[in-house]
């Protein structure tokens, strides 16, 4: 997904300013933002955040005065913005940052017409909003937790620690979790009941869009796998290079 065109669309009044940098390196992770833009009524206070960050961030303010108390004309500003943007064929995904479900419909067009749809939002985000995207990352996993950590034995010396990032969960591993797991790497095993790690993470996204192992509080899915303790884990030496290793699990009999 690197190689995407991506046209970012950002909902001012449903997102903190705070997370902006974190927000913007995932973003990269996952295709080139091509156009940036955020929807406000920026002669309002509460906006006042967003403000000092747009321009350092390359990032084109769309002034909506709000008419009318209660309504949100940021979010027709952004839904006639982006269908423009679909049929001038400059993009090949969009990302929509926002924890409203009114871009729902949005994002489903979207997807009709061929985009790759991924969504930025608030844990409070509706699943209507969340399922209707390719994927959907929840901005609070995007800032890990810093924690001082003791250095090993070897390498304490008095009073020196070192800052370890953390993941910060926001869900528990439940049974339905593990069942979603467990599911897919029957779905995708061979013969011999092994599944190739690198290729479960898309596939349940597909089946759950907001899964992220960051959730659970995880950097990787591999630290996912290992801590649930069901599965065999194989690391196999790679073709042409010699320190990377393809790992395949199977569920334990």
């Amino acid at each position: 997904m690197l190689d995407l065109k991506l046209a970012v669309l950002i909902d001012a009044d449903n997102i903190p300013s705070t997370y902006i940098k974190e927000m913007l390196e995932e973003i990269s992770k996952n295709g080139t933002p091509t156009i940036k833009r955020i929807y406000g009524d920026w002669t309002k206070a509460h906006l006042t955040g967003w403000k000092n960050v747009l321009l350092e961030n390359a990032i084109t303010p769309i002034q909506q005065y709000s008419y009318t108390t209660g309504k949100n004309s940021s979010d027709s500003a952004l839904i006639i913005d982006a269908m423009d943007i679909l049929y001038s064929e400059k993009v090949s995904g969009f990302c929509i940052v926002s924890s409203d479900s009114d871009f729902t419909r949005l994002a489903t067009r979207l997807r009709e017409a061929g985009m790759v749809v991924i969504g930025i939002g608030e844990k409070k985000t509706p699943q209507p909003f969340i399922v209707s995207c390719d994927k959907f990352i929840y901005i609070e996993i995007l800032k890990p937790e810093e924690k001082e950590t003791a250095l090993k034995d070897t390498e304490r010396t008095p009073s020196k620690t070192t800052s370890k990032r953390v993941t910060k969960a926001l869900d528990k591993i439940d049974r339905q979790t593990v069942k979603l797991i467990m599911n897919s790497v029957e779905d995708l095993s061979d013969e011999a009941g092994w599944t190739f790690l690198a290729l479960l993470g898309s596939y349940i996204s597909k089946k759950k869009p907001d899964f992220d192992p960051r959730n659970y509080g995880f950097a990787k899915l591999y630290d996912l796998i290992k801590h649930m303790n069901k599965f065999e884990i194989d690391e196999r030496e790679s073709g042409g290079h010699k320190h990377v290793k393809h790992i395949y699990i199977r569920i334990k009999e």
